[in-house]
């Protein structure tokens, strides 16, 4: 409804003050009553919330989430990134991320649209299947999900390593944000082998934008995910992992797919 969109912007300005200031918003035709602009929005005044999640061993800092940021800040609308390091990369865990996440969209008051690169894409779908989340996911945005992200990246570490890293207990991932190596406990494989992706049913409308060069999250992995669940919908883009070279595209079908 177009009433829905032109007080959007007050409500936002409007949040933090006290109860009595949503009884008049100032919106660009002059001041009005709030119960008379439209009755469907006082049965239903919800502003969806925006959340980016970012991937492995990055940060709200990375560059396609500052790209998304901006995006949504031309639209004036607020991209909330939290950082799923939480201060302490060493101890990351899928199930840590899904908390942190789950924990964050019961609090908010409206529904919530998930985006998410990578691991943080694998970590939306796992928290919008959470069952006390039920209904309070509008939809997933997936950039390049880690989906079987074990079964492609274990391979890829070796044997040796992998038996050194559950030696040792710890393992040196480099981390891009801090542009330093830190060390990753070895719970974050056991953790993550307990998450089956084949359980993922959560009927929410899902847009996936992935790269066909992907070389870290093959593309195989989406397709699958894809063809045996018909609410998703997946767009494949002439890039690598990282999308920063189709930055213009992802915004678009963001964008339309989102209805912004």
């Amino acid at each position: 409804m177009k009433c829905v969109g032109c007080i959007r912007e007050a409500m936002h300005r409007c949040w933090s003050q006290p109860v009595h200031a949503f009884n008049r918003l100032i919106i660009p035709s002059g001041v009005y009553p709030f119960s008379p602009i439209c009755p469907d929005v006082l049965a239903n005044p919800a502003v969806t919330q925006y959340l980016y999640l970012h991937g492995f061993a990055s940060s709200p800092k990375s560059t396609k989430a500052q790209a998304m940021r901006s995006r949504f800040a031309t639209l004036g609308l607020e991209l909330i990134i939290p950082d799923l390091n939480q201060g302490d990369f060493s101890h990351l865990t899928l199930s840590r991320q899904i908390q942190q996440v789950s924990e964050f969209v019961l609090g908010q008051p409206d529904s919530t649209v998930l985006i998410g690169s990578s691991l943080g894409g694998l970590t939306a779908t796992w928290v919008a299947q959470q069952p006390p989340l039920a209904g309070r996911i509008e939809k997933l945005v997936l950039l390049a999900p880690a989906f079987d992200f074990l079964a492609q990246w274990l391979p890829r570490l070796g044997s040796d390593q992998l038996n050194a890293w559950r030696t040792e207990g710890t393992f040196s991932v480099y981390h891009y944000t801090e542009q330093r190596t830190l060390p990753l406990h070895y719970d974050f494989i056991t953790d993550a082998q307990g998450y089956d992706d084949g359980a993922l049913q959560a009927k929410i409308p899902t847009l996936i934008l992935h790269g066909t060069r992907d070389e870290t999250i093959a593309i195989a992995a989406s397709r699958a995910y894809a063809t045996c669940r018909p609410w998703v919908h997946l767009v494949e883009l002439p890039s690598d992992h990282a999308l920063v070279d189709v930055e213009a595209d992802l915004w678009q079908h963001t964008r339309e797919f989102l209805e912004l």
